[in-house]
């Protein structure tokens, strides 16, 4: 495997995809620019050195990420932590199908689901966190979404949005600091801290 990209990952990536598009005739195009290496963005890096803290004290085995997508923050999450259980969660089933690759292909710690967190029939506080980044934003019902992530996390729910009106049209959410905190706060959330990243609130709550 080229250099450039995060190797475990990739080969992992090719071989889960051709295993499960051998022989098929319509299979996706294989997206390996998505393990290419390059430096994680700001609101990721300050992320991985929260877990940096909380991973060897026990405080995270498993991790649910909603909304992983493209894998902007799972996949330096799975380079970053190796042995981390983590629950990959994502409506959209072209998404789901990158993520199955890489646990078909050896990344046994990775469990990809294709759900809506609102709806998704799981027990409660199952994982010991819940990362939501760049995801708030884009769903209707943020109070139903805040009260499933509260009640699946056992330690802590990391959040990160837009903290500054853009272009994107799927943007359908602005939230000040204020109104995040309150959120989780008023929710079941023991407190809250806010991370400085340019751009972007990144909050993590904590349940205890």
């Amino acid at each position: 495997m080229e250099q450039q990209h995060i190797t475990r990952l990739a080969e992992a990536y090719r071989r889960g995809y051709e295993q499960k598009y051998a022989g098929m005739n319509d299979a996706p195009e294989m997206k390996m620019h998505y393990f290419k290496v390059k430096e994680d963005l700001p609101r990721v890096k300050v992320v991985l050195s929260f877990l940096q803290g909380i991973v060897p004290a026990g405080q995270c085995n498993s991790l649910l990420d909603v909304g992983s997508g493209r894998g902007v923050f799972l996949f330096p999450l799975l380079r970053d932590f190796p042995e981390l259980e983590v629950t990959s969660l994502d409506i959209l089933p072209h998404r789901v199908a990158l993520h199955e690759c890489l646990n078909v292909g050896g990344i046994t710690n990775l469990h990809p689901r294709l759900a809506d967190i609102c709806t998704w029939n799981v027990p409660d506080k199952c994982f010991d966190v819940v990362t939501m980044l760049e995801v708030m934003e884009h769903i209707p019902d943020t109070l139903s979404v805040v009260k499933k992530a509260i009640r699946l996390a056992r330690n802590y729910i990391i959040v990160s949005v837009p903290s500054k009106p853009d272009d994107n049209p799927e943007h359908i959410h602005l939230f000040t600091a204020r109104q995040l905190e309150n959120l989780f706060v008023e929710n079941g959330c023991a407190k809250v801290k806010f991370m400085s990243v340019t751009n972007h609130h990144v909050m993590v709550a904590c349940l205890k």
